[in-house]
């Protein structure tokens, strides 16, 4: 029995580009991946990924030990020196002073520099902005004035309880300031590397390819991961809903007759190559910019 027509593309393919339509025959049934289909733990973000509430709470937890046990004693010895020949209120002055530079000033300045504070420095964890970047003096400043109030003024809570209803396990300061705490010892586990198949290296190189959307991105991996035991007609249906979403990403959209199973391979390889050479590039930027090589 002969394929069905309507599964046809302009050059014989099932499923494949239809020159009357400009894109993928339409097969199976609408919203066949609707939700979460076809999305499991194998598929791999390009992000860096975020720092777990544990680690960031130890971290945390270091840094107030430090401040207040080391940069305490230190205070009480200047103000001891400094406070003696003071009238109360130009003592309380000073003290108000001392305090902000070692809470808010000193990490800030560490933070801006290297986007670490001690703490972060021994357990390998690093505050970037939301897009990957490095945090600026704004970043810093903005984290650590919340966390006198977050942190410091009410021992923590908010904090806790703000990274436990974030993804990204983000304090009050990092939602104001648009930051985020990563893992720095550590790379995400990029996607092997890929080859565009050769019908479409030149298609690929030369497409405008936009950034696909995370869960576009997640099914088509796992479609191509899983095609081998998925049977004929299913594979078909879910191949052709993948690359007619994927159609509104690409212009121009690939030769008439491709298969959709090709075009979802060169367009996932490909844009996997772009995403790695911003990354790269976005990551020797940072590493310029902070002074770690």
């Amino acid at each position: 029995m002969g394929e069905d027509p309507a599964d046809l593309g302009g050059d014989g393919y099932p499923g494949g580009v239809s020159a009357s339509t400009g894109g993928y025959a339409e097969s199976g049934r609408p919203g066949v991946l609707a939700g979460d289909d076809l999305v499991t733990g194998e598929a791999v973000a390009l992000d860096m990924p975020a720092a777990a509430l544990g680690l960031r709470a130890l971290s945390g937890a270091l840094d107030v030990f430090l401040t207040v046990s080391i940069g305490g004693m230190m205070a009480a010895l200047v103000m001891a020196q400094v406070t003696s020949s003071l009238d109360p209120a130009a003592a309380a002055g000073v003290g108000v002073l001392i305090t902000v530079l070692l809470l808010v000033v000193y990490p800030t300045v560490m933070e801006t520099v290297s986007g670490r504070t001690v703490a972060k420095m021994m357990l390998g964890l690093r505050t970037l902005r939301d897009d990957g970047g490095p945090i600026s003096f704004r970043h810093a400043l903005t984290r650590h004035l919340v966390g006198l109030i977050e942190v410091y003024a009410l021992l923590g809570s908010p904090a806790l309880v703000c990274g436990l209803l974030n993804r990204r396990s983000k304090r009050l300061g990092d939602l104001a300031a648009g930051t985020y705490v990563v893992r720095d010892r550590i790379r995400p586990p990029w996607p092997k590397t890929g080859v565009v198949p050769p019908p479409l290296a030149r298609w690929a190189a030369t497409a405008d390819i936009a950034p696909l959307p995370d869960q576009l991105a997640l099914s088509i991996r796992e479609l191509l991961a899983r095609a081998p035991q998925i049977r004929p007609q299913p594979r078909l249906q879910l191949a052709n809903s993948l690359a007619r979403q994927a159609m509104a990403h690409v212009a121009p959209g690939p030769p008439l007759g491709t298969p959709p199973e090709v075009f979802l391979e060169a367009l996932l390889v490909e844009r996997g190559r772009r995403d790695w050479a911003r990354l790269q590039r976005d990551d020797a930027l940072r590493r310029r910019l902070t002074g770690h090589s």
